[in-house]
Order: structure tokens, then C-alpha cells, then sequence
């Protein structure tokens, strides 16, 4: 007698297959391979395929000594053929999902991946959508794909919704330890998805539907863009009263009740703050509805790097220099520390528009080896003393652990400090201009 897929998955003999091997996917794959689940990771990505299979990890979050033995005992392998579709019990999809430059959702990635879960979908099946997306995605789109060959949801298949929660870089919360919200198409549906992230995540919440589980995750990023826009703009404003904003913010932060610390920045970076908000404000629009507080933040937040480059250029004025000629050198490319993910960096904005100013641009990074601006190839410079003292102004755009604060204030001539990095040097203060 076969199995049910119910207990396939409490007996983890159920096959577990993740779409999109990127930051969020190749972690939840792991984390089904490690409960003993026989996991395949499907990704287009050749090169992402070939590293996986020969154990080898391309994310920071993920050690290679962890992924290397899944592999060797066959519990986690990749391939970019859907084909292994047909014999999977229950699949994550967790694609990307960009903005189009007219700042509506792209949700190709999803659709591409919809179709090829159509096109194998057979009974008993779990298929659970990860990638971020506006509210409705999963009923209006997927659900019609998958119920073209007449299989019900709820009753020969299931569908459910669970927003991916992952934080790159952070040492301390996990794919693991990271509460798992889940919304179905019936209960049925979400009681099947919260059974299967139960084998794997410490804590599941249920909630009432796929569109509610959806509006949790933009409504977590909105909230702190908008908050980001707020510390943004109170630093704009303590620029023109001549007031240290983070002194405000520190003090501020001693109130036991009533405040929650923000920080201002050289502008927001990474898949999810700078794009979520604006599937938001575009679904809303779509019912009469114009979301005037997510668009205004977004405003705010994008005009970031350009203050910053205003900045560099007073600085370098009252030292009677300009930006055409100078020698900048950007410290940390990454759109976060610690991290090696440069995807909507404020720092390449902010390199683009320096080097549009004519300045003479040298980067470093510990993370990134090389970096694309525009049609410019970059190597990241050996941050030498020599390098420092020899450039008219270093700009401190993300504040890596790995950077000696002290020493590149004390042998820079001029540093542009937009993450509060140098918060406890106390040489050289005179050199220090903050955001």
C-alpha cells in the first residue's frame, strides 16, 4: 500500500525538491537534506549545479564542511532538469522576483517555474511558493497553472504560500531558527505546508491564507523601509542644524518604551528593501488605493547616495579640491557588512555618479574581488597605509568587521563616514565627516 504524502512527510521518506538554488533555496535545501529528507535542488544555473554536486558551497551562509557530506551520503544533490518533478512529493519555489524598470513586479522567474511544476504536477503533491511577491500571486497565477489538468487544490494537489525570512550574513538567526509563517489555498493546504517546515524549522505560524502569508512578508520589509526613510531624513535634517544624528539616535535609544532604534545609511541595497515595498504600493495602486507613504519613503531612500556625494564634494571643497581629479577610494561595496552580495549596492550608484564627476576611483572589499560600474571593471585595492594616505578622500560606505577603524582614520587625509564606523576612533576626529 502506498504511502499518503501526509506521512511521507512525518516519516521524512517524502522527496523534497527546491527551485532556486540562491541565497534563500540553497539553505532550505540543506536544512530538508540535513532532517534525513532525499532533497534535489533544481536551478538553470550550470555553474551553481556543477559546484553543488561536487560539494562545493558559493554562499557565506552556507559552509561547505556542511554541504559536502549531504552530498556524499546522497541526501542533497542539483540538476537543471525539471523531469526529477515527477517524482517529488513536495517542492519550494524560491526564484527571484525583481522590479521592471517601470518599478511594476517582475514576476517571470515564478511563472517560468509554475509552468514546469504544471507540466509534472501530479497527485499528491505540495507545492509551496517562497519568493517575495504582491498579495494574490499565488491564487491569481499559480493555482490557475496547476488546475489546467483538472486536479483540484486542496484535494489532489496542494498549494500554499510561505515568505522566505532569510537574513544573509547574520550569525545568530537561520534558516532553522527563523519562525516559518505559511498560508494556504484551503486549510488543508496550509495544514500540509506547516506539517513539512515542522520537520525542519524550530517554530511554524499557520495563517488564514496564501494572500495573508504574502501581505506578512511585504508588510515586515515595508515597515522597515519606511523607518530606514525616517532615520534618512532626521540625518538630512541634523545635516542643515549642524547636529550628529547618531548621537540623537543613541541617546534616543535609551528610552525603555515608545522608540525603536533606525539607522540612516548611504542609501538601501539587496534583493528585499529596496524592491518589496514597491509590489506593495503597485498592488494598491491597482485598487484606487495610491499608497503616498511607501512611494515617499522610497524617494527618500533613493536619494541617499546623492547626499552622499554632495557630501564628499563639500568635504574635498573645504579643502580646496574638487571631485574631478580627486582620488576617492570607496571602503565596502556590499549593499550590507559581512556579506559578498553587491546586487542594488548604493555603493555603485555612488561610484557611477563620482566617476561621472571625473574623479579617480579605487575601491576595496574583502568580499568582492572585482565589481562592475557601468561599462568599468574594478579590482578591489590591497588596503595598504600607501593606499590610504595617498587618496585626497576615503568614503566609508559599508562598514565591514574586518576594517581597522583607527588605522585608515589615522592615515587617511579625509574620511566620509556614512555608517557611523568610526564611532570609537578618537585620533584624528578633525579628518571624520559623517552623513
Amino acid at each position: 500500500m502506498n504511502m499518503s504524502v501526509k506521512d511521507k512527510i512525518i516519516k521524512r521518506k517524502a522527496k523534497v525538491a527546491v527551485i532556486g538554488l540562491g541565497y534563500v533555496g540553497l539553505p532550505l535545501a540543506v536544512e530538508f537534506a540535513r532532517a534525513g529528507f532525499r532533497t534535489t535542488g533544481i536551478d538553470i544555473d550550470k555553474e551553481r549545479v556543477r559546484k553543488i554536486n561536487a560539494g562545493k558551497s558559493y554562499l557565506l551562509d552556507v559552509a561547505r564542511e556542511e554541504l559536502s557530506p549531504l552530498v556524499k551520503k546522497e541526501r542533497l544533490k542539483a540538476t537543471d532538469d525539471y523531469k526529477v518533478l515527477k517524482d517529488i512529493d513536495a517542492l519550494c519555489i524560491c526564484v527571484p522576483t525583481p522590479l521592471r524598470k517601470t518599478k511594476e513586479p517582475d514576476v517571470s522567474h515564478i511563472m517560468d517555474s509554475a509552468k514546469e511544476v504544471a507540466r509534472y504536477l501530479r497527485k499528491g503533491q505540495l507545492i509551496i511558493l517562497e519568493s517575495t511577491t504582491y498579495p494574490g500571486t499565488t491564487r491569481e497565477i499559480i493555482l490557475p497553472m496547476l488546475q489546467k489538468k483538472g486536479l483540484k487544490v486542496g484535494r489532489d494537489f496542494y498549494l500554499a504560500f510561505s515568505p522566505e525570512r532569510i537574513d544573509p550574513g547574520n550569525p545568530q538567526y537561520k534558516t532553522k531558527n527563523i519562525p516559518k509563517v505559511v498560508g494556504g489555498i484551503t486549510a488543508l493546504c496550509t495544514e500540509m505546508a506547516r506539517l513539512l517546515y515542522q520537520q525542519v524549522i524550530e517554530k511554524v505560524i499557520a495563517v488564514s491564507s496564501s494572500d495573508t502569508a504574502e501581505m506578512v512578508k511585504l508588510s515586515e520589509n515595508t515597515f522597515r523601509t519606511v523607518n530606514i526613510a525616517l532615520a534618512n531624513e532626521l540625518a538630512l535634517i541634523s545635516n542643515r542644524l549642524g547636529i550628529d544624528v547618531w548621537e540623537v539616535i543613541s541617546a534616543a535609544s535609551t528610552k525603555p518604551f515608545g522608540f525603536m532604534p533606525f539607522y540612516p545609511g548611504p542609501g538601501l541595497g539587496g534583493h528585499c528593501l529596496p524592491i518589496d515595498p514597491f509590489y506593495l504600493s503597485w498592488k494598491a495602486r491597482l485598487n484606487d488605493f495610491p499608497a503616498k507613504f511607501i512611494d515617499l519613503a522610497g524617494e527618500i531612500n533613493h536619494f541617499m547616495p546623492c547626499h552622499i556625494v554632495e557630501r564628499i564634494s563639500s568635504a574635498l571643497n573645504e579643502r580646496g579640491r574638487s571631485i574631478k581629479g580627486s582620488r576617492i577610494l570607496i571602503l565596502g561595496v556590499t549593499y550590507k557588512r559581512d556579506v559578498d552580495d553587491t546586487r542594488e549596492s548604493p555603493a555603485i550608484e555612488i561610484m557611477q555618479m563620482l566617476m561621472d564627476k571625473g574623479a579617480s576611483l579605487s575601491y576595496n572589499d574583502p568580499h568582492v574581488p572585482e565589481l562592475m560600474v557601468g561599462n568599468s571593471t574594478f579590482h578591489s585595492i590591497a588596503l595598504t597605509n600607501r593606499a590610504l594616505s595617498q587618496t585626497d578622500c576615503v568614503a566609508i560606505i559599508t562598514d565591514h568587521s574586518r576594517y581597522d577603524y583607527e588605522q585608515i582614520v589615522k592615515m587617511s587625509n579625509l574620511v566620509i563616514d556614512t555608517r557611523n564606523a568610526t564611532k570609537e576612533v578618537h585620533q584624528g576626529r578633525k579628518k571624520i565627516v559623517k552623513l
